[in-house]
């Protein structure tokens, strides 16, 4: 595995529909990059914090797992139990040659999303959300100020 290359990383919160099957145009800008970067295949799992899904680019998914290997002990069964539970809702997917990924239903109500959705670059993942949940900030403005001042005034 290569750590020495730059590192992928999206940018982006553009809307899209799902057909009746689940099938999801991945926007042109994300797909740009991931071709550029040659990655292979997606990773999807359900966010562990908030009620989304979360594409994970081949290279970073592994990288993921790896790190997580690392922290954990293969001889301690509840360390066994997350990691798992980290994996069990984790599904490989491709684009097809139009740029479309086919999400299974089961992640669809997972995260309660219908038809309409957003695709928000975070990083070095793509989230998918409903469109309705980010109408609406995250963080109350306020909020998200103090807490971005507290956390930046640590740092010199």
């Amino acid at each position: 595995m290569n750590f020495d290359r730059e590192m992928l990383q999206f940018l982006g919160n553009m809307e899209a529909r799902a057909d009746a099957k689940g099938r999801i145009f991945v926007p042109a800008i994300f797909r740009k990059r991931l071709q550029c970067e040659g990655e292979e295949f997606l990773v999807l799992r359900k966010d562990i914090f908030q009620d989304c899904l979360v594409l994970y680019p081949g290279s970073v998914w592994e990288k993921e797992i790896e790190m997580l290997r690392g922290r954990l002990s293969r001889w301690d069964r509840e360390q066994q139990q997350i990691f798992r539970q980290f994996v069990l809702d984790a599904e490989r997917i491709e684009m097809d040659t139009s740029g479309r990924i086919l999400i299974p239903k089961r992640y669809m109500q997972m995260v309660s999303i219908g038809s309409d959705v957003r695709f928000l670059g975070v990083d070095e993942t793509i989230e998918i959300w409903a469109k309705e949940k980010l109408e609406q900030p995250l963080i109350d403005p306020d909020e998200f100020s103090s807490a971005l001042q507290q956390l930046m005034a640590r740092f010199p």
